[in-house]
């Protein structure tokens, strides 16, 4: 392999001392293949082709920073090689990059990365197909219990059968607009907030009571197990702080993951990140799963190099991607 085409967001805007993206990018670097990047904005298709106007770049020296998520590094992290017009199938693979939410720019980027002509991780049609909080929903048995409306008095029902559920927007993600519901006179003021008017949908998930031992952010390669870490809510915040210790795998994680398999290889999903909690799954990332890069840092793993050489070494894998 020797060249990877990285769909992002800007690049001076990709925080480098923990984002999951330049951990893969790094990663790809030390395997001697190309970095390449642009912007959704950067695509273009002409004749049935789909083109960019790329950007070649080298990432500079990184370390951790020692005890903690982050790593060490400088604040220009990158330098511009060169910069030119290619044919988006010339790469040996385009990794889907840009961060949710799901939205207009989201899914015009999938459609015109169905045109890539090679492989694309994760495949865009299944990033489509598999929405993050809510293909968790067909698996009842395993996540906690759950009610998507933008009905406010039925949410309020909810909220009074569970005594406490979390509450955040379909779309939403990294932890924004996300509200703790408690079974009191404040209820139907934060729902109908959350809901602007009844006219938002939201999901709504019983409060598990067993994150307070940590949130379990799994990471799956082709739909198996190669690492696992814990988060925990922030001392003056209910919501997942980033990761602070490695995570046991159990056999909760295995039937979740065993459940999740044959939708995950369908679709093509080959990086995907579950949260669970006290043994029940509450989402599935696919978008732009990360954590990779921070746990890398925290507890020296090589979960990025892991998943970087399966992905540029597997003939295999990227046959199932282009299905």
């Amino acid at each position: 392999m020797n060249s990877v085409l990285f769909v992002t967001d800007p690049l001076n805007g990709l925080q480098a001392d923990i984002d999951a993206t330049i951990g893969l990018m790094s990663a790809t670097q030390d395997l001697g293949v190309d970095v390449w990047s642009c912007e959704p904005a950067d695509l273009i298709v002409a004749n049935g082709k789909l083109h960019a106007r790329a950007h070649r770049i080298r990432l500079r020296p990184r370390r951790p920073a020692g005890g903690d998520h982050r790593w060490i590094v400088d604040p220009h992290w990158y330098d511009e090689l060169a910069t030119t017009g290619v044919e988006v199938a010339t790469f040996d693979l385009v990794q889907l990059r840009i961060d949710p939410p799901v939205d207009e720019r989201y899914l015009h980027t999938t459609y015109l990365l169905d045109l890539a002509g090679t492989p694309v991780v994760n495949r865009p049609d299944g990033v489509r197909a598999m929405h993050e909080k809510l293909i968790a929903l067909r698996f009842p048995d395993l996540c906690p219990p759950t009610h998507v409306s933008a009905d406010v008095a039925g949410l309020r029902d909810f909220v009074s059968g569970v005594g406490t559920a979390v509450v955040k927007p379909l779309d939403g993600f990294a932890g924004l607009d996300v509200w703790l519901v408690d079974d009191n006179h404040a209820a139907t003021s934060f729902l109908e907030s959350a809901t602007q008017g009844g006219h938002r949908q939201v999901i709504a998930q019983q409060y598990l009571p067993a994150v307070e031992h940590g949130n379990k952010r799994l990471f799956l390669l082709d739909a198996e197990i190669v690492g696992a870490v814990l988060r925990r809510p922030c001392a003056d915040d209910f919501r997942i702080g980033p990761p602070v210790a490695p995570a046991e795998i159990d056999d909760a994680d295995r039937a979740i993951v065993d459940a999740l398999r044959p939708h995950l290889l369908r679709h093509g999903i080959a990086i995907a990140g579950l949260d669970v909690i006290g043994g029940r799954l509450i989402e599935v990332n696919v978008t732009c799963p990360g954590g990779m890069h921070k746990t890398d840092a925290l507890l020296g793993t090589q979960l990025s190099h892991t998943i970087v050489s399966h992905l540029t070494q597997s003939n295999h894998h990227l046959e199932g991607v282009l299905r």
